[in-house]
């Protein structure tokens, strides 16, 4: 499994030659150089998950459906029918069981975040995804606080990465993670949404040193970069 970080929480995860793409967040982002043309520097993209409906996870899904053709969104019931009336081809989830997809089998789980589109929409409830494949399994947890609800995760299977969000304020920070990477049994963690405002601004060094010092490996990568699960 491939996984390609550009900005905040926005990543594409690449299975069995599929694209994922992961709350896409490139035209509003303050962090992403706005000389660069996004749309010419990804791959073909094959489906979009969104673990909710906040601005800076999902601004551009309808930008990438006009230009990716086929493109199925993948995303809880209220997110996936806000963008069908919007002529995308989307798939509807929930908290449940496992769905499975030509990439692997995908569940989708808790956070405890909010969830609401810039027009006032109710986004539904938030989540993150749980990806089983025969390349290895991901725990994506979304925008979230550290929640006892994670000790449920490696119940299903060990984990290979876990993507978790550090920056604080509106998600876990370091320690909140650590404690989550704990919950999750899981040693090697890709940390997101940090360093894009100045509110959720972290120090990379001393927050790599805190996980390493709990025996765990905190990956942060620089835009662009890529790493193999």
């Amino acid at each position: 499994m491939k996984v390609t970080f550009f900005s905040h929480s926005t990543c594409i995860l690449e299975i069995h030659e599929k694209n994922l793409l992961v709350d896409p967040f490139f035209s509003g982002n303050p962090s992403f150089d706005k000389k660069i043309n996004f749309l010419k520097i990804l791959p073909k993209i094959d489906y979009i998950l969104l673990t909710h409906a906040h601005y800076d996870h999902v601004c551009d899904v309808e930008l990438l459906s006009r230009n990716f053709h086929n493109i199925l969104v993948i995303s809880n019931y209220e997110i996936s029918n806000y963008f069908y009336k919007k002529g995308i081809k989307t798939y509807g989830i929930n908290y449940g069981s496992f769905t499975s997809f030509p990439f692997g089998k995908l569940k989708y789980t808790w956070a405890a975040h909010s969830s609401v589109f810039n027009d006032g929409t109710y986004g539904g409830n938030p989540g993150g995804f749980l990806l089983h494949t025969d390349e290895g399994n991901l725990y994506l947890s979304g925008d979230t606080s550290v929640m006892y609800e994670m000790n449920l995760i490696p119940n299903f299977g060990k984990l290979n990465l876990s993507i978790l969000p550090i920056g604080g304020r509106y998600t876990m920070d370091i320690e909140e993670a650590i404690l989550a990477s704990d919950f999750l049994k899981s040693e090697k963690i890709l940390g997101v949404h940090y360093n894009t405002f100045e509110d959720i601004r972290i120090d990379q060094e001393q927050a790599k040193k805190r996980f390493f010092e709990k025996g765990k490996e905190l990956i942060l990568l620089e835009k662009g970069k890529t790493i193999y699960v």
